[in-house]
C-alpha cells in the first residue's frame, strides 16, 4: 500500500490526471473560441490543419482511449473514426472532409470529456499497462497539449489580426555569462524506465558514453543569426548540405520564417502583430539546415540528441540523470517559459533557477532545440500503446528536437522527451545551440 500523497498514490494520481487533463482543455477552449467559425474551418496553411479538425480529434482520440480501451465501452460515433486518423488523411486533405461542424464538434469533445472524467474517478491504477499509474490518462493530456501547440502554429500561420494576447516574458539584461561549458566525457543514463507518463520513444533507461564536448550555455540569440546572414550565409554554399542548399535555393529563403527587412531593419510578424526582431531572443523559426548551416559558418556543430540529453539531466557531481536540468521537481515559471505562458521566447539567459549543474540555461522551454540526430528507437525499445506514435518515423526522414517551447505544457515537456520533424520544418516554433568536441 502506497502513503498518502506519494507520487504513486491513486489519489495523487487521479489528482494529477485532472490537473492535466483541465489544463489542456482549458488551453484547447481558449485556441479555438478566439476566433469566428470561418477561421475554424479555414485552411491556413496547408502544413496545418483546420482548427475545427484538431477539435474533434482530440475528442475521437480521448474517446478511443479512455472510454474504449480503458472502460470498455462501445464507440459513441463510429462513422467518424475515419474522419480523424491522422494517417488515413493527409493534413492538405483534410478541408475536404465532412467534418463535424464548430458547435458540434465541441458537444462531442465535451460529451467525451465528462464521460472519461466518470472513468478516471472509477479506474484503479493498476493491473494494466494502460491504467498502470494512470498512463492513458497522462497520454490523453500530453496528446491534447500536443495539438494546443499545432493549434498555436496555426495562429501564427492564420492572416489577420491577433486573436491571441498574453504578457511577455520578463525583460532581462544581456547575458554575460560564458558562452559555452565543458561537459565532462563518460557514461550517463539515458532515457527513463522510471517516469509513469514517459512515451514509448523515451525508453527504456539505458547507459551511453559521450565524449567531452563544449555547448552553448544559451541557444543562438536572433543577433547571432543575423551575423551570418548579414556575412552572406544563406548564399554561401560552404555552410549548406547538398540537400539543404538546394532546398534553400528552390524555396528562395534568405532568413528565419516570418522575418523581411525593411529600411536597413529586420521586422517579424508574430501573431498578426509586426514588430523588430528583438536581438536578445532566441532565433525562432528555423528549419534543421538553417540551423546545421549556421553552426558550420560558426565553426562548431549541432549537438547530437546524446549530447543535449547529457548536459540537460546529468548531474556530474552526483552522477544521476534527474527529470529536468534543475533537478526532479516539476517545473514552475520560475524555472522554464512552458505551458503558452507567454507567446515568445524569454531574453537568452533567462530563468537562472533552471540552470544544470553546469550552469547551461533555457534547456527547457521557450524554443525546440534541433540535434543532429535522425530519430532511432533506444535499445530494447517497444512500440506502445500503437505503432503509429513512434516507430512508423524512425529513421532519417526526421531530426530529433529537444526541449520543448514556451508553446508547450510542462506534462508534455521532460528532459526526457523526444519530438522530430522533417529538416525542411520551419512553421514550428524551433531554434538551436551550438556544440564543439572537446578534450576531457
Amino acid at each position: 500500500m502506497t502513503d498518502p500523497g506519494s507520487p504513486t498514490d491513486p489519489d495523487t494520481l487521479r489528482a494529477r490526471a485532472l490537473d492535466a487533463l483541465t489544463t489542456a482543455r482549458e488551453r484547447t477552449a481558449l485556441l479555438t473560441t478566439c476566433v469566428d467559425e470561418p477561421d475554424l474551418t479555414a485552411q491556413h496553411s496547408p502544413l496545418m490543419s483546420p482548427l475545427v479538425w484538431d477539435l474533434a480529434h482530440i475528442g475521437n482520440q480521448e474517446e478511443l482511449w479512455l472510454l474504449r480501451a480503458v472502460a470498455g465501452r462501445d464507440a459513441m460515433r463510429p462513422e467518424i473514426d475515419g474522419l480523424y486518423d491522422a494517417f488515413e488523411h493527409p493534413r492538405a486533405e483534410r478541408p475536404s472532409l465532412p467534418l463535424l461542424p464548430p458547435d458540434e464538434a465541441r458537444r462531442y469533445a465535451s460529451e467525451v470529456r465528462g464521460r472519461a472524467l466518470d472513468v478516471l474517478e472509477s479506474t484503479a491504477f493498476r493491473g494494466t499497462p494502460l491504467t498502470e499509474a494512470g498512463f492513458a490518462f497522462g497520454m490523453i493530456a500530453q496528446h491534447e497539449q500536443q495539438h494546443d501547440e499545432t493549434m498555436l502554429i496555426t495562429h501564427q500561420l492564420r492572416k489577420g489580426p491577433a486573436a491571441l494576447t498574453a504578457p511577455d516574458p520578463a525583460p532581462a539584461p544581456p547575458f554575460t555569462g560564458p558562452a559555452e561549458v565543458l561537459v565532462p566525457g563518460g557514461p550517463f543514463t539515458m532515457g527513463t524506465s522510471a517516469e509513469p507518463w514517459a512515451l514509448d520513444n523515451e525508453r527504456p533507461a539505458h547507459e551511453r558514453l559521450v565524449p567531452p564536448f563544449y555547448l552553448d550555455t544559451t541557444p543562438v540569440t536572433n543577433a547571432a543569426y543575423q551575423a551570418f546572414i548579414e556575412d552572406g550565409g544563406y548564399g554561401d554554399e560552404r555552410w549548406w548540405t547538398a540537400e539543404g542548399w538546394d532546398h534553400i535555393r528552390s524555396h528562395s529563403i534568405e532568413a528565419p520564417l516570418y522575418w523581411r527587412r525593411e529600411q536597413g531593419q529586420w521586422l517579424r510578424r508574430r501573431f498578426g502583430v509586426t514588430e523588430p526582431v528583438p536581438p536578445n531572443e532566441p532565433v525562432l523559426h528555423v528549419c534543421w539546415y538553417e540551423a546545421d548551416a549556421y553552426a558550420r559558418w560558426a565553426g562548431r556543430r549541432l549537438p547530437t540528441e546524446a549530447e543535449w540529453e547529457k548536459a540537460a539531466r546529468h548531474d556530474p557531481v552526483t552522477g544521476r540523470s534527474t527529470r529536468y536540468p534543475w533537478g526532479d521537481a516539476d517545473p514552475t515559471p520560475e524555472h522554464a517559459n512552458l505551458g503558452q505562458r507567454h507567446l515568445r521566447p524569454a531574453p537568452a539567459g533567462s530563468y537562472p533557477a533552471g540552470a544544470s549543474p553546469l550552469g547551461v540555461r533555457q534547456l527547457i522551454g521557450d524554443v525546440w532545440e534541433w540535434t543532429s540526430s535522425d530519430l532511432e528507437p533506444y535499445p530494447g525499445f517497444t512500440a506502445f500503446p500503437y505503432k503509429e506514435y513512434s516507430e512508423v518515423f524512425f529513421g532519417p526522414e526526421h531530426k530529433v528536437l529537444r526541449g520543448g517551447s514556451f508553446a508547450v505544457d510542462p506534462v508534455a515537456c521532460r528532459g526526457t522527451f523526444r519530438n522530430w520533424d522533417y529538416p525542411i520544418r520551419r512553421q514550428i516554433f524551433s531554434g538551436f545551440r551550438t556544440a564543439r568536441s572537446g578534450a576531457s
